[in-house]
């Protein structure tokens, strides 16, 4: 009977521990798949930690203000297999962003993103699918 109780006891706790890190991996929890956006802008900070890397990415607006985009991307190690360095994308290139908006209005975070380097190639922000492309496609 001890036993069964421990069994239960962890296993609530394996349930408690795990449920969010799954919750926290649904693109549909975070982002809106109906608010699709594109722009153009310079790199500013590129975070490489898990889980996800993070491209920051400066837009000049026609009004001459300006906004930075958090531009989310898998974990280091998946882009890394892909074929992304830490040099893949350096602060000052001029990028094109792909991607979706976060649900929350205020939020500047943008998910499964492609980001088209000025040289024209195409770089999957994901860590699950795509891997880094040159321009019309052929893998690098």
């Amino acid at each position: 009977m001890a036993r069964r109780a421990s069994i239960a006891i962890i296993s609530a706790l394996v349930l408690t521990v795990t449920a969010p890190l799954a919750a926290h991996h649904s693109i549909s929890a975070e982002f809106d798949q109906s608010k699709p956006v594109t722009f153009t802008g310079t790199i500013k900070q590129i975070d490489w930690m898990n889980p996800h890397i993070y491209t920051h990415v400066e837009v000049k607006n026609p009004n001459g203000s300006v906004t930075v985009y958090k531009v989310e991307g898998g974990p280091p190690n998946a882009l890394f297999r892909q074929g992304w360095r830490k040099d893949t994308l350096k602060v000052g290139d001029t990028v094109t962003v792909n991607g979706i908006r976060a649900k929350i209005a205020t939020s500047m975070n943008v998910g499964v993103a492609t980001i088209k380097t000025s040289d024209g190639k195409t770089i999957f922000g994901t860590g699950g699918g795509g891997a880094a492309v040159r321009a019309g496609g052929a893998p690098q």
